[in-house]
Order: C-alpha cells, then structure tokens, then sequence
C-alpha cells in the first residue's frame, strides 16, 4: 500500500484542535504545537525544486501543487441547544489557533450565499487543509533527507529503509529487530497476536470529490475557508472540494475503491447535509469518490483517546523484541499523529513506558478490554 496508502491517505485533510463543540480537546496545544512543527518541517522537505516537481506530480494535483491550504475553517452554529455550549468553549480557545465568532455579515464575505440558521458561526482563521498523502510523502523525504546529512557528518553512516512486505505474525520479526511500532490502524487485530484484545471499532468513511462544471462562472472564492457542519467541505481549491463523511460501523472493507452504489448512497446522504448550510453546492458536480476504514478507539472521560505502549505482556512473555502499539487514531489521526509519535519514539528509545500519558496506556488494564 505504501506510505499513506490506508484511511491517512483519504482524509479530508482538515486540521485543528477541537471537537465539534469547538471545545479544545485532551491535550490539544500539545498535538496542535507538533503539528505546526512537522508541517513546516514537510514544507521545508519539498522546498527544493527537484523534490517539489517529483512529489507534487504524484500527490499535488488536487491542491494545485501544494501541501497544504491555509484559509481556515468556519463552523456554523446548527442548533439552539448547543450553542450556549459552544460560545463558552469557543472563549477557551488556543491563542494560536484563534476561534473568532462572527455574525452572518462577516462570514459572508468569507463564504457568499453561506447559510446561518441561527446568525452566529466560529471561525478559525488558524486552521488548514492539508494534502494528507502528499504531506505523509514529504514527511518521509524530510527523513531520507535527515538520514543524508547525518551519513555525512561524523555519526558515521546511516540507514533508512522502506520495505513493502506482508506479515502475517509478528513472530516473523524476532531476531531482526530490537523494537517493534504498530501502526496498522484497523488493521491491527488481523495480526493473530492481537486478535481480539484491542478495544478498537471499524467504521468506513466515504468521501466524495466534488467540482464546478465549466458552465458555471461563480468559482468559490479565493479567500474562502472550508466549512464544518453536520457535513464538511474541505476546500481544495476555487473549482475543486472533498465533501465528508459517511460513517459505516462495523465494516471490515478497507478499500480505498468505491462502487457506484456506494458513491450514490454517500451522495444522498451528504449532499442535503451540506447544502443546508453552502446550499451552492448543488451546482457541483460528483468527479470520484474515495473510501478509508478508520479505528476508532473507545469512550473515556477524556473524549475518544487513542491506544499506545508496550504490548509484550499481551503477545507473551517468550519475545526477544520490544513491540509497541500506536493505534486507534480514529478520525483526528492527523492532529494526534505528530505528538503521539514523538512520545511513543521517546518511549521506544529509553526503553520506557512511564514516559507516556497513563490516558493512553490505561486500555492495557484487563478490564478495559473486549
């Protein structure tokens, strides 16, 4: 499948740290702060025309060529009973990624035509959308590019591996590595060794592409921000949009590939949801669709918190190697993956659990499992 190759890849790209109450999640400005730095460390990656031109080629086209588009997201207030609820989380948000609330004037002339039931949206001019795969590509040339000059300072050289194989069981592994990452998303429990002992649920989401049929002169603007609602629209350019998502429960399909029926049901589904807020949306057309199966981790009074640490003492006590599990991202797998990265690395290196949070360790405890 290669690097991006499962739901990561499909995302809709839309990033920031809150919930759909705009209230900021469990350690938020920590994920939003490694994001911001892994972003700039993508962008710096592709900055060189040679490494532009070929990752772009393959991955930008839906962005124009770039990596990620920066004109924020705006969520309009849907429902009287929330929204007292989201102006009191909207106060508490992170000074650098502002959440503005604005009247149907103002956002207006952000979004023409924008639909606001109750005359009141937040806005946050600090959000992005960010090309998913085409940023996980450049992730990766940033540390082709790392290995390089430490190969060529005085650490002597080093390597750096992309090997696409199968693995069965994680058995396969002894003796050829000190540590193990697993970092299969949905995949995870079709592995023998965890098969069943992860408190992990599938859910299928689809996503439709959208764009502006040539006869239609009135390109969404060029300023215009993605929009969050009951569905969203993530922006990819004045004539081009994702719209998302459908939510299957229990679905074990992973394929990025969408049937007709399937695509047809998403559109039914979707298209009413957003066109109740940017009801322009009618004049699009559908151009494909993609799909990504997403795992998505349990309940806890912190929110949906993902699953990390050493899981040697669920596989078994006969194992040489160390193996790690870096799971259940769920939906907001692009704002958590660059924190929870740098933790299980950390934990990974020292050799020590204690380093990450106990929030993300605590499903390990036998009562928490299925």
């Amino acid at each position: 499948m290669g690097i991006g190759g499962g739901a990561s890849g499909v995302s809709g790209g839309l990033l920031h740290p809150y919930s759909p109450k705009v209230k900021l999640l469990w350690r938020g400005a920590e994920c939003w702060k490694e994001c911001m730095k892994l972003l700039s460390i993508a962008e710096q990656a592709v900055s060189s025309e040679e490494d532009l031109v070929s990752l772009s080629g393959e991955f930008g086209q839906d962005f124009g060529g770039i990596l990620d588009r920066r004109r924020g997201i705006i969520r309009p207030a849907t429902n009287m009973k929330t929204l007292n609820v989201l102006n009191d989380n909207a106060k508490n948000c992170l000074a650098n990624c502002k959440i503005e609330i604005i009247d149907k004037n103002a956002a207006e002339k952000l979004v023409p035509h924008i639909h606001m039931p109750f005359n009141l949206a937040f806005y946050m001019p600090e959000a992005i959308n960010v090309n998913s795969k085409y940023y996980l590509n450049a992730l990766f040339l940033a540390c082709q590019n790392i290995v390089k000059e430490l190969s060529a300072s005085s650490f002597g050289k080093k390597n750096l591996c992309l090997q696409k194989k199968s693995v069965y069981e994680l058995r396969e592994l002894e003796g050829e590595y000190d540590a193990v990452i697993i970092c299969l998303g949905a995949k995870a429990d079709l592995l023998p060794e965890l098969a069943g002992k992860l408190p992990l649920r599938t859910c299928r989401g689809v996503i439709l592409h959208l764009q502006l049929p040539d006869n239609i002169g009135e390109d969404y603007p060029d300023h215009g921000p993605s929009i969050l609602s009951d569905a969203w629209l993530a922006i990819k350019g004045n004539r081009r949009l994702d719209l998302g998502s459908t939510w299957e429960w229990k679905s074990r399909n992973s394929s990025s590939n969408v049937s007709t029926d399937e695509a047809s049901d998403a559109l039914q589904e979707l298209l009413p949801k957003a066109s109740a807020i940017y009801p322009g949306i009618t004049s699009w057309s559908f151009a494909r669709a993609r799909a990504g199966l997403r795992a998505m981790p349990p309940l806890t009074p912190h929110g949906s918190l993902p699953l990390l640490g050493c899981v040697n003492n669920i596989l078994g006590n006969d194992l040489i190697c160390k193996y790690w599990l870096l799971g259940g991202l769920g939906s907001r797998g692009l704002l958590y993956h660059g924190w929870l990265g740098k933790l299980t690395a950390e934990a990974v290196l020292s050799c020590n659990e204690q380093i990450i949070p106990s929030e993300l360790t605590s499903w390990k405890n036998k009562d928490s499992r299925p």
